[in-house]
């Protein structure tokens, strides 16, 4: 890690649904300034992509609005994982950033099925879409060869923005090694997919998350106004960031759980062995570069569609509602998304009807809860759980977590700001404060309603 610590940093936070940049006190790690935006999706051609000139002009304008007040002298990066930029020779984009829910026909599906190394090398589930990012590789060299022709260097997303900012070509462990199929974390290396694809000689050479790549470019500094040659870090994977900071003030064993329009478990101690790849479990890697068991399921999406078009009630209210769901046995089966997760090929359905928006909210929150405890329990996560991102703010999500696990469910309560940016702030030398307290669980006897869900699930119903 680094040891110097920086008066401010300027993080750059790249979501899958928004984006923002974050301006964070170097000694606390406080948010002092922020702005945000909607990360857009391009239809085509040639395929569904992000609008990166969208994003790099809202980079540009928010460095070039704080570069005075409150100013900063560091920048890092952290963005969603399943993505990829791949550079030609003058260092602009040979093709898109493709958007990973990009669906592929069948016959590109069967053939790189056939290429994926076994989970035993990769640790990394055979997910649907562009969800390993080897399987976005091989759908873009096979169904577009010329554009693909063109490609000179392959970067993973967060340093695709740190080599916008630096010049400076690099990848890094907590991207490669979410899901990728391009890592083997046993042994810390890229994996033989490589050379199936036959893209060895494209990858950008791995570098540490905690690296300074390098100052930012001239012709990037005069855009914003600047004067000093600010650091740009590595960057990090944002799940991964979110997990870095309780990384460097706690002993293990605990579980991170990181929500955003993902939900992923981090069992941080526990052992990879005996994951089940059909229950979308894994190994991430953290940023020391070690294999970390995880499991995910696209939780905060799901939660959006199961409560759209309802107000948000007050957490007292959905708290109350929470028991009449209980009482009443509304509930709601896996999968609202489908695909991933731990109940893969399930169609999401409700037992029952929610009387209220209340209880949508409610059932729907206690749905999440209840998919979060199955992730902590398929990878065997101990200790205390540290719940990060949006569902922090969720009481009833939260009271639920700590009556179904029985373990103590602590949230940030102090500092405000996203795990995210603090993660990516915290490879610039930025501290984290121990600013967590426990979440103490309501009267809520939820015991009977989960074992209905899930002898539900077991019946095939």
């Amino acid at each position: 890690m680094n040891a110097s610590r920086p008066r401010r940093v300027a993080v750059i936070d790249i979501g899958k649904t928004n984006a923002k940049v974050v301006v964070l006190d170097g000694e606390t790690g406080a948010e002092i300034a922020i702005r945000k935006t909607s990360n857009r999706v391009v239809a085509g051609p040639p395929y569904p992509h992000y609008d990166v000139e969208a994003l790099w002009s809202f980079i540009l304008s928010a460095l070039a609005s704080f570069a005075e007040k409150p100013g900063y002298d560091a920048i890092s990066i952290t963005t969603h994982g399943a993505s990829a930029a791949l550079l030609d020779a003058e260092g602009q984009l040979a093709m898109p950033v493709l958007d990973y829910e990009h669906a592929y026909s069948a016959d590109v599906v069967s053939d790189y099925a056939a290429l994926r190394p076994a989970f035993s090398e990769t640790c990394s589930p055979a997910l649907p879409v562009g969800l390993n990012l080897g399987a976005q590789l091989h759908y873009q060299k096979t169904t577009f060869p010329e554009a693909f022709a063109r490609v000179g260097t392959i970067l993973t997303y967060p340093q695709y923005w740190a080599f916008r900012l630096t010049g400076i070509a690099a990848n890094e462990v907590t991207s490669l090694g979410c899901h990728t199929d391009l890592w083997n974390p046993g042994e810390g290396r890229y994996s033989t997919l490589l050379d199936r694809l036959g893209i060895g000689s494209l990858l950008a050479p791995v570098r540490s998350a905690f690296d300074v790549l390098g100052p930012m470019l001239l012709e990037v500094r005069e855009v914003i106004g600047l004067d000093t040659a600010v650091p740009v870090y590595c960057g990090i994977h944002d799940s991964n960031a979110s997990l870095l900071p309780h990384l460097v003030v706690r002993q293990p064993p605990f579980s991170v759980v990181s929500t955003g329009t993902w939900v992923i478990c981090f069992a941080v101690g526990g052992d990879p062995a005996g994951l089940d790849p059909a229950r979308d479990t894994l190994s991430n890697v953290d940023a020391f570069a070690r294999a970390v068991p995880s499991a995910r399921f696209m939780g905060g999406r799901e939660f959006e569609i199961l409560t759209q078009g309802v107000a948000e009630p007050s957490p007292e209210a959905v708290e109350l509602a929470a028991r009449a769901v209980i009482a009443k046995g509304v509930m709601v089966l896996p999968n609202a998304v489908e695909g991933s997760g731990p109940f893969p090929g399930r169609k999401g359905q409700w037992i029952g009807e929610p009387a209220t928006n209340a209880e949508r909210v409610a059932a729907a929150s206690l749905y999440v809860s209840m998919m979060t405890a199955t992730c902590l329990d398929l990878v065997k996560a101990a200790g205390p759980i540290i719940v990060e991102g949006p569902m922090t703010r969720n009481s009833a999500f939260l009271a639920a977590l700590a009556s179904i696990t029985g373990r103590d469910v602590m949230i940030d309560t102090e500092s405000g700001v996203s795990g995210t940016a603090l993660g990516a702030a915290v490879l610039a030398g930025v501290r984290p404060q121990k600013g967590h307290s426990t979440v103490v669980s309501s009267s809520l006897d939820i015991g009977s309603y989960v074992d209905r869900w899930r002898a539900t699930l077991a019946s095939g119903v």
